[in-house]
């Protein structure tokens, strides 16, 4: 690992700068009312519900033809990929991530860099869908990230200076990180990705302070979690379930459910939500079964780590849909009464509504055009299967060769993948960046080795139609209903901030920075940024001025893995760069 190599340079200046502007310590105070504090953004989601929605209205529908440039930050150097960070800001400086696990702290006035980490990665790591990395967490002094040869990072806010590095998991056998951290009661919280190679998910809590390890929960059925204290695992584990119930032999040992996509938490009911991922091989025919709790939602106890319950949205997962997607809380009324429900937009193109205090299924409807692979969905949430020609064949049909090919829809790169949607308490909508395409789809004989690509399927991605791939849709939660939507030529792979100026924000591969009318779907703004975005936008106050800043630079698993409809996207151009916008004072309607 090593430090910006100007890093003495830039220590001096970084040190007199947070002097200048006051900095302040990060606490859980801070970060429990991060949706509610416009002078800050000081946790993924903008809040730890990931609701996405900011309180700020001097931006809004009248006036946002009026947001200009304020400064452009490059992340510089050859490292450019897939840009997906979501960026932090606190007392005036930025903190924002970038490909091949770099750090910055930028001034958020000037665009000017105040430090910046390198991870000296090795050359052997494995990630599945790009060298990207979504963000970081603030607490206290620290500023942490975590790395593609899965460690995680803790930085001196705001010197850049390494406090410490704790190894996750062996990156030789496909694990990594591409998570932004959480920090609830005072508990650093992560996942772990390489669901692609046969890893086991966890979700883990740590001494952000130190890095120890507070406890582990693994996501796959039969593996024990555990509690530690003084660096010592105490003996009486946290079930995991029994070993090879819901998944056949031995395959639970190498079973995925990667947790790559960080959680949410939920403080009315205490609780943490993390998606898991596919079950591994992608094979299906070799693992009968729920696989638990791969393709799930689960709440976790963030005082232990225990599982309080699970709600799995594709048993034995066949198409690598996933379950890793956010699940965001929210209440609304009905029949008079406060329902404390979370959504999901999973992969596998059904929207799902639950009861955040028990997981019970409220209600479910697709929010992509088609979906084969499942006819419905049953009364409490499970998958009607299309039973004909929905799941890949059996290699065994074929004499241990190449299985039976189908078409589904959507492409295992799902109705939605990890782009985060946003929620708006004012209309009571969500906000869902989702794709119409389909994949020929088949199974082949697979067997585990470590560090091994662990797939047994083959695939091609084709384009659901000709005038579109790209959906961002406002649907209701309580009719299922799609309210609007706005149709991009490339696929939509990136994220969605909404604010109380009754705008939507998001960026699109053609490289535009759009904004739209939370209650219409109009498109109000546009600015071309020169480079694909994949970025998630996020909004803040300072000096009295509103500011809107998003990553830019196109990549991630699109250009990867996506087949026919990499044609589309062949020609966008990579980058490295933050854009932050403002409002100009002179521009805010007085009240």
């Amino acid at each position: 690992m090593r430090s910006n190599p100007f890093g003495k340079q830039f220590a001096a200046s970084a040190l007199a700068l947070a002097v200048s502007l006051g900095a302040h310590a990060v606490t859980d105070e801070d970060i429990l009312n991060d949706q509610d504090t416009v002078d800050d953004i000081v946790s993924y989601g903008m809040g730890v519900q990931g609701q996405r929605f900011s309180p700020m209205d001097a931006l809004n529908t009248d006036n946002v033809k009026f947001l200009q440039p304020a400064w452009a930050f490059s992340f510089g150097g050859e490292k450019q990929r897939g840009q997906e960070s979501q960026p932090l800001v606190k007392d005036g400086v930025m903190y924002v991530t970038a490909s091949y696990s770099r750090a910055y702290a930028v001034d958020a006035r000037t665009g000017e860099e105040i430090w910046q980490y390198d991870a000296r990665l090795p050359d052997g790591i494995m990630p599945c869908c790009d060298v990207v990395n979504r963000g970081g967490a603030l607490y206290d002094d620290l500023f942490i990230f975590g790395t593609l040869d899965a460690k995680l990072v803790a930085l001196n806010k705001d010197t850049g200076k390494v406090v410490w590095i704790k190894k996750v998991a062996d990156y030789q056998a496909g694990y990594s990180m591409t998570a932004a951290p959480l920090i609830v009661k005072g508990k650093l919280i992560t996942g772990v990705s390489g669901g692609e190679f046969g890893i086991v998910g966890t979700v883990e809590a740590r001494d952000p302070k130190t890095g120890d390890l507070l406890w582990t929960r693994p996501t796959v059925e039969g593996h024990m979690g555990y509690v530690y204290k003084d660096g010592k695992k105490i003996e009486n584990g946290i079930s995991g379930g029994e070993a090879g119930k819901t998944w056949p032999g031995d395959m639970w040992k190498t079973g995925g459910a990667a947790t790559w996509l960080g959680g949410t938490y939920d403080p009315d009911t205490d609780s943490l939500f993390f998606g898991t991922g596919n079950p591994a091989p992608w094979n299906s025919h070799l693992r009968p079964g729920d696989n638990l709790f791969s393709s799930s939602r689960v709440a976790i106890d963030p005082d232990d780590g225990s599982i309080k319950w699970h709600f799995q949205t594709t048993p034995n997962d066949g198409w690598d849909y996933d379950g890793v997607n956010e699940l965001i809380s929210f209440d609304y009324k009905e029949n008079g009464k406060t329902v404390k429900a979370a959504a999901t937009a999973d992969r596998n193109g059904f929207f799902y509504v639950l009861n955040r205090e028990n997981g019970d299924f409220i209600r479910g409807f697709p929010f992509v055009d088609k979906i084969t692979w499942a006819e419905g969905l049953n009364k409490d949430g499970s998958p009607i299967y299309n039973t004909k020609n929905g799941r890949p064949g059996n290699p065994a049909d074929a004499g241990g060769e190449k299985g039976e090919t189908v078409v589904a829809f959507p492409a295992f790169l799902g109705g939605k993948n990890w782009m985060p949607m946003a929620y708006s308490k004012d209309t009571e909508l969500f906000y869902v960046p989702s794709n119409e395409w389909s994949m020929d789809i088949w199974n082949e004989p697979v067997s585990y080795k470590k560090g091994a690509a662990y797939l047994g399927a083959g695939f091609t991605i084709k384009p659901g139609n000709d005038e579109f791939i790209g959906v961002l849709r406002a649907m209701d939660p309580k009719t299922g209903k799609e309210v609007w939507r706005y149709n991009n030529p490339a696929p939509l792979w990136g994220g969605v901030l909404a604010t109380a100026g009754n705008l939507v924000f998001t960026g699109t591969p053609e490289g535009y920075l759009k904004a739209f009318d939370a209650k219409t779907g109009e498109e109000l703004y546009k600015f071309n940024t020169g480079t694909g975005v994949v970025g998630t936008p996020v909004t803040w106050q300072m000096d009295g001025e509103q500011y809107v800043s998003i990553s830019t630079g196109w990549g991630g698993a699109v250009p990867l893995w996506g087949g026919e409809v990499a044609k589309v996207v062949k020609d966008f151009n990579q980058g490295g760069t933050v854009w932050t916008f403002k409002l100009p004072k002179d521009r805010v309607a007085s009240k």
